[in-house]
């Protein structure tokens, strides 16, 4: 199993508005409220709680599909958000970025992936919390 290796991303690259359509979508025939379009949203409004301590990593890898983010995504870290435990979190281990869930465990913090075949990580100090993840964004196939 390879490792998550995670690819940073400027915020100023991420388009910031998109037509917003509030309502729901058949995927069947056409709806006749199609035409009620909102104002423009800002994605990085939504997706970006703290800009100026914030920066976008694209995930390569699979150990964290068990928490829903998977190979090619997106994910929008934080580095002003308190990591927790329970909390999914960019973590630097010898250097290198994780994305792991940081769980507490007799006492120890641990750096626990969300797929089968990957290992534990003990939290000492060759590992620093980076961030935490706010958003998640994926194209779909």
């Amino acid at each position: 199993m390879s490792p998550v290796r995670l690819h940073h991303v400027p915020i100023e690259l991420v388009l910031h508005e998109f037509a917003f359509l509030l309502i729901k979508t058949s995927a069947g025939f056409p709806s006749p409220a199609q035409d009620d379009l909102e104002e423009p949203i800002d994605l990085s409004a939504r997706l970006v709680q703290h800009p100026a301590a914030s920066y976008i990593m694209r995930v390569d890898g699979n150990s964290i599909t068990g928490a829903g983010i998977f190979h090619d995504d997106f994910s929008v870290v934080n580095r002003a958000k308190e990591p927790r435990a329970g909390a999914i979190v960019v973590a630097l281990v010898h250097g290198d970025r994780k994305l792991k869930r940081l769980a507490r465990i007799e006492g120890r913090f641990w750096l626990i992936p969300e797929a089968d075949g990957y290992p534990r990580i003990i939290v000492d100090e060759n590992v620093k919390i980076w961030g935490v993840p706010d958003g998640v964004a994926r194209r779909l196939p």
